[in-house]
């Protein structure tokens, strides 16, 4: 059966042939904008058994991995009918890195670094154009007090619009997606600015301490962000 003729069940299930966690939870915590379901699969290996046994309607593919051959050993060429859509997902934005992926019969691609509202728009046209019905949108998620609107583009705590830039946001975005877990500041430069930006060497702390002003969120006695001292930051989870 081709995946144009299966029937898209509520919420959508979408697996995530990502191996690297951070950047599986910033996916994760997104597609909760579009009602999905997720599981994540570090291997081709363990993205065929999810395949086979979980049924999905979508998968994300991390196409860098064994330099693109990912797409291959999951079976995904010009001339296979029978397989879920799929997205590509790459750092190289080149040309022939976009015509080897649609070669192999993807049906769009992403470009990491990303933002939010490009995933979840990408993932939500992509399951429309295959299934040919609309999936559920809720552009607000709640994190406590926190409410985070990638509509609007906006955050607001109890109401009140904190105004933050969209590099704030996205960073907030990030270290919410990955709540308890300890980011480097590598990690975080790595996620928002890609592996190729050079900077200055506290443009994440920077970042971070004028992301903490708008939270009005003491370091010391921190609402959100924690520091690790010498490590990184994690996001301290509200009731």
């Amino acid at each position: 059966m081709t995946a144009n003729l299966r029937t898209l069940h509520t919420p959508a299930r979408v697996l995530l042939v990502v191996d690297q966690p951070v950047l599986a939870d910033v996916m994760t915590f997104a597609l909760n904008h579009g009602r999905c379901l997720t599981q994540v699969a570090p291997s081709a290996t363990d993205a065929s058994g999810i395949l086979r046994d979980w049924h999905p309607h979508l998968a994300i593919i991390n196409m860098d991995r064994a330099e693109g051959s990912m797409l291959a050993d999951l079976g995904y060429t010009e001339q296979s009918t029978d397989r879920v859509p799929a997205i590509a997902l790459t750092r190289r934005g080149d040309l022939k890195t976009k015509l080897v992926a649609f070669e192999h019969g993807v049906d769009d691609i992403i470009t990491v670094p990303f933002s939010t509202e490009e995933l979840v728009a990408r993932v939500m046209v992509v399951l429309r154009r295959t299934y040919r019905v609309g999936v559920e949108f809720t552009p607000v998620l709640h994190l406590g007090e926190l409410e985070i609107d990638i509509l609007n583009r906006s955050v607001r705590i109890s109401g009140h619009e904190l105004g933050l830039t969209s590099l704030e946001q996205n960073l907030l975005y990030l270290l919410a997606a990955n709540v308890g877990r300890l980011l480097t500041r590598d990690e975080i430069l790595d996620h928002l600015w890609g592996v190729d930006f050079v900077s200055e060497s506290n443009i994440v702390d920077r970042h971070v301490r004028n992301l903490r002003i708008k939270l009005q969120n003491n370091y010391r006695r921190p609402r959100y962000i924690a520091t690790v001292p010498g490590k990184g930051y994690r996001f301290v989870p509200t009731d």
